[in-house]
């Protein structure tokens, strides 16, 4: 056994490096011991080295198995940067040539290679196996260790196999490691590889460089990221999103918008794809727009910004994602936009998938969810999930801590969880503790008789979201905890059951509301205004209210607030700068546009206002080109449902467009399609309700309707007509 002297002469030796980072040389000394490993270091903590150093120290060769060409092809060229031999290191996978096969065969017999990276699908090939059991082997590391579970961020059913493979070739030890993984998803991966008796070592997910802050995500989404970047001039980052139409639009309109930026997803061209990157990693390009299959092995330690345009599938995906910002210690901020839409979206995405893998998938959701609508430290909450405790009442480097919201006494509402939790005898989930304390009666609850139960309906009024924001923090406390083996069921701890028997108070605070608009174009109904300049706001209300007696058309059809608090924001003067506001086109900045520029022009002069320099997103033209195709289409008469397939879409999203194209002052006829979808006397009392409303909002017409008799579809559809014949 090397002493700590030799190892570190060593380390010098080969890579040229003075001293160990936190576990590296606890870790190398088990793995030469010939102990099977396992390591969960987050990040940027060196994971690389902690096989590579041994490797080179031990006889024979070290298979390394890894998921990607890519990270194989870096690792090897820099460990044949670091010895005298090419042979030193090699990798086996279906980019390589005959001949280049052959080499590394060569080399491999003649006992040259210390590491031979491999894909786990190259492993299985009868042959590879027949040639590895011919070599001596030091041992298996296995990277990214987290593909092997199905609740990891990115399950790859070949990484199941390994073990079997292993046994084949012939066994040696394992050191299995990994950036990411749950108390969960460790579980599975030494259960799967037989290393229950690993040593394991774990580095703190904490980065306290990193600021984390989830901002709701709104119809000026857009507007928000370019202002944001605008702001970090000079500074890079990397923006996420889940689809690859997205990377191409967000991409098309930062370039619009004289933002140094380029895309970078799995259905580019190889090529593009990696002068992309390395035009990014040089620093010639200042944002990447990617899908997640970016950023595996990308070493860059100056990415200043992280932002996720789409909220992830997983915690552990946004951990890792998060993880590329800030590595050299300095500023690093983590910027999420969330809207339940999305997660509604990603929901939707499931479905014709195996029940198993639905499962999974809404577990992991759900904890997204959590994570997103949260008010509590978003740090304490994310090393929580990765089973670390962070003791800390306030992190100052995250949103909630930033901005502490109110407080509440929780005290009754725990003692009820964890005595529900205790009476079903810990057999169940959240959802379902939280249905029966609501009364419920899901299919779940009713199957169970849970509906029996003196408990059933006993905090009926209490809001669904503070219930889990009671169960999530009394997790964090220690008072409940989820089950390994059946993942997501709750079981009370020793704490907890002593809480039962001694409560005491148990302040919480309330999850945020993150409840979408309906759609782009509504109203706000009632509560404050966000209007920079309220006097403003006040007086085009009124001017709008005349003019809606004047014309005979409620207020809404003119302009919605929105578009007013908008205008008493920027302070448009000219019909141009009014055709910016959002909800306001051509049509209507021309048939009422000259009362309101005349009012904001005179309140302006007036008040001696310097008016802002107001942020103008550029759209690229293929926006615009959609809605003059689906213009053009009705004007055909085509089925808005067909219309919708040939476009790639589903009737919602196609919805969100008429009311876009209806709301900026193009009329449009759709009564072709209404005669055929919808039946006349309801159309007649969907219009006549519109015709006397004081507000264009869909719940507030289901309501009134009844949304027994009438769908939100109809509701929508009939609200474009009304609008289009009123208003335009």
């Amino acid at each position: 056994m090397l002493s700590h002297t030799d190892l570190t002469a060593q380390l010098k030796k080969y890579f040229g490096f003075d001293s160990f980072k936190g576990n590296q040389e606890a870790i190398i000394a088990n793995v030469l011991s010939g102990n099977d490993t396992f390591v969960l270091m987050p990040t940027g903590g060196g994971k690389s080295l902690c096989y590579q150093l041994p490797a080179l120290l031990m006889e024979g060769t070290a298979i390394v198995i890894s998921p990607l060409i890519a990270l194989m092809k870096n690792q090897v060229d820099a460990m044949r940067n670091f010895s005298e031999e090419d042979g030193v290191a090699h990798f086996l996978n279906s980019s390589l040539t005959r001949a280049a096969v052959e080499e590394v065969k060569e080399d491999l017999l003649n006992g040259k290679t210390k590491l031979l990276y491999v894909a786990p699908e190259s492993l299985t090939k009868e042959e590879n196996i027949e040639l590895l059991q011919q070599v001596k082997i030091s041992f298996y590391a296995i990277d990214e260790a987290h593909c092997i579970s199905e609740w990891g961020h990115d399950f790859r059913p070949e990484y199941r196999r390994i073990r079997p493979i292993i046994n084949e070739i012939g066994t040696a030890p394992i050191i299995a490691l990994t950036a990411t993984a749950t108390p969960k998803v460790q579980n599975d991966i030494q259960k799967n590889l037989t290393m229950l008796d690993a040593t394991i070592f774990k580095s703190s997910f904490n980065r306290p460089n990193l600021y984390y802050e989830v901002r709701a995500k709104t119809k000026d989404v857009e507007k928000d990221l370019i202002k944001y970047i605008l702001s970090k001039e000079g500074k890079s980052g990397i923006i996420y999103c889940l689809s690859r139409k997205k990377v191409e639009e967000l991409t098309e309109i930062l370039q619009a918008n004289d933002i140094s930026a380029l895309g970078y997803h799995a259905g580019m061209d190889a090529t593009v794809r990696s002068e992309n990157q390395d035009l990014f990693l040089m620093e010639e390009v200042q944002v990447i727009v990617a899908t997640i299959a970016f950023g595996m092995g990308i070493d860059k330690p100056d990415v200043r910004f992280v932002i996720h345009y789409d909220i992830p599938k997983s915690l552990e995906g946004y951990y890792q994602e998060t993880g590329r910002g800030g590595r050299d210690g300095g500023e690093g901020e983590c910027v999420a936009f969330y809207s339940q839409k999305d997660l509604e979206k990603l929901r939707k995405f499931m479905q014709g998938k195996p029940v198993a893998e639905q499962e999974i998938g809404n577990q992991l959701l759900l904890e997204t969810q959590a994570y997103a609508e949260s008010s509590i430290c978003r740090r304490k909450l994310l090393l929580h999930y990765f089973g670390e405790e962070y003791t800390k009442d306030n992190c100052g480097s995250c949103d909630n801590c930033m901005k502490p919201k109110k407080q509440i006494e929780g005290q009754e509402l725990l003692v009820l969880i964890l005595e529900t939790v205790q009476q079903l005898k810990e057999k169940f989930k959240a959802e379902h503790i939280v249905d029966i304390l609501k009364g419920n009666e899901t299919s779940d609850v009713t199957s169970y008789n849970h509906d029996e139960l003196d408990i059933f309906g006993s905090v009926v009024d209490e809001d669904e979201r503070l219930l889990h924001a009671v169960i999530r923090q009394a997790m964090i406390s220690g008072y409940l905890n989820k089950d390994i083996e059946t993942y997501g069921v709750l079981k009370l701890t020793s704490a907890g059951k002593a809480y039962l028997k001694k409560p005491k108070p148990f302040p919480v605070v309330k999850d945020e509301d993150f409840d979408d608009e309906e759609d782009e174009a509504i109203s706000k109904s009632s509560g404050g205004t966000s209007a920079a300049d309220d006097v403003l706001f006040s007086i085009l209300k009124d001017l709008r209210k005349k003019l809606s007696k004047k014309l005979g058309v409620p207020a809404f059809v003119i302009f919605q607030d929105p578009s007013l608090e908008a205008m008493a924001t920027t302070y448009p003067v000219t019909q141009e700068e009014l055709q910016n506001i959002p909800g306001v086109g051509a049509g209507k900045a021309k048939r009422y546009g000259d009362e309101f520029l005349k009012v904001i022009k005179e309140h302006v002069k007036e008040n001696e206002i310097i008016r802002p320099e107001d942020l103008r997103v550029r759209t690229v033209a293929k926006k615009s080109q959609l809605k003059i195709s689906i213009i053009q289409a009705i004007d055909r008469k085509i089925a808005l449902d067909d219309l919708a397939v040939s476009k790639g879409m589903d009737m919602e999203e196609m919805l969100d467009e008429l009311e876009a194209i209806v709301y900026s002052g193009t009329k449009i006829n759709i009564n072709y399609f209404l005669d055929e979808v919808i039946e006349p006397d309801k159309v007649e009392e969907i219009y006549d309700y519109f015709s006397t409303a004081e507000t264009d909002k869909i719940s507030v017409a289901l309501d009134e309707l009844g949304d027994d008799d009438f769908s939100e579809t109809e509701v929508r559809l009939v609200r474009v007509k009304f609008l289009s014949e009123m208003g335009n």
